[in-house]
């Protein structure tokens, strides 16, 4: 006696959806995914950081842009030293000083002999002319007149020491005075360059967490549609599971969502700026105090 199996098929409509779903899986698998488009890309720097960078490393520039203040002042002082001590005054002695003086005792000379000649004449009109009084009387002028021109002599070469010596007090603090501004500047540029440094480095941070977002919304675009036949598919075998069974099929999505641009931008800003953002207390602590 024969015997008979029933067998319960699907209908055919059902035989040929899953026909065809099993064509579209083997069309979609037969080819490699092409991941490449949705590699991971890192945005280049921007100008605005690489012109921090290169500010940073250039010597007179960001870390060490002191050293020619301190170089300078260190010179300042070396000729501040040559103008003290005692011969300090004479670099700033005039050349014409002696000229000064020969010509004013030349002068004076001149006038003491007018001075004398007039002696002889009261003398003769006196009747003294060449008597022991006329002696004396030329000789109490010739001594006061020699006394007055050495105090007029005592005063040039007084005058003269008088005025290189204030000049060469006025020019020893003048030199000190530039020693002083030169650390100043020593204390202060190196400040002033952290914080163009810092400019810079944050507003390239800015520019390039753009691009960075720019670059991350395409590889996004790119894995959403390059995963987009899957999802479908994946999609239409849950239908086609929930028909067959009569039960509701679960699908789960194959595509995790990544971080969006926005999000991977905000982060890349806040830490490159951050970092660069300090970049100037960094060279103002590592200048000379």
């Amino acid at each position: 006696m024969a015997v008979q199996q029933t067998q319960a098929l699907p209908p055919q409509y059902v035989e040929d959806l899953q026909k065809d779903y099993g064509k579209q899986v083997t069309a979609l698998t037969a080819a490699p995914l092409a991941t490449d488009l949705f590699a991971p890309k890192v945005a280049g720097q921007d100008k605005a950081q690489l012109d921090a960078y290169k500010m940073a490393t250039t010597p007179g520039q960001g870390i060490g842009a002191f050293q020619d203040y301190i170089k300078q002042a260190g010179a300042y002082d070396t000729s501040a030293a040559g103008l003290s001590g005692a011969g300090a005054y004479q670099p700033f002695m005039s050349p014409y000083q002696q000229d000064v003086i020969d010509a004013t005792l030349a002068e004076y000379d001149t006038q003491a002999a007018q001075g004398l000649a007039g002696i002889g004449q009261q003398a003769a009109m006196s009747g003294n002319l060449g008597g022991g009084r006329e002696g004396v009387m030329r000789a109490q002028y010739q001594n006061k007149s020699d006394m007055n021109r050495a105090l007029l002599q005592s005063g040039l070469l007084q005058q003269g020491f008088t005025q290189a010596n204030q000049l060469a007090n006025q020019a020893f603090g003048q030199q000190m005075q530039l020693g002083q501004n030169q650390r100043g500047l020593a204390s202060q540029v190196p400040g002033l360059y952290g914080q163009d440094i810092g400019t810079l480095g944050s507003a390239g941070a800015i520019q390039q967490a753009q691009e960075q977002a720019g670059l991350d919304a395409t590889r996004e675009r790119n894995r959403l549609r390059a995963y987009e036949p899957y999802e479908r598919l994946g999609f239409q075998g849950s239908g086609i599971q929930t028909i067959t069974s009569g039960a509701p099929g679960q699908y789960q999505s194959m595509v995790t969502p990544n971080p969006t641009p926005l999000q991977n931008a905000l982060g890349i800003a806040s830490v490159a700026g951050g970092f660069l953002g300090n970049y100037g207390d960094f060279l103002a602590g590592s200048r000379p105090r």
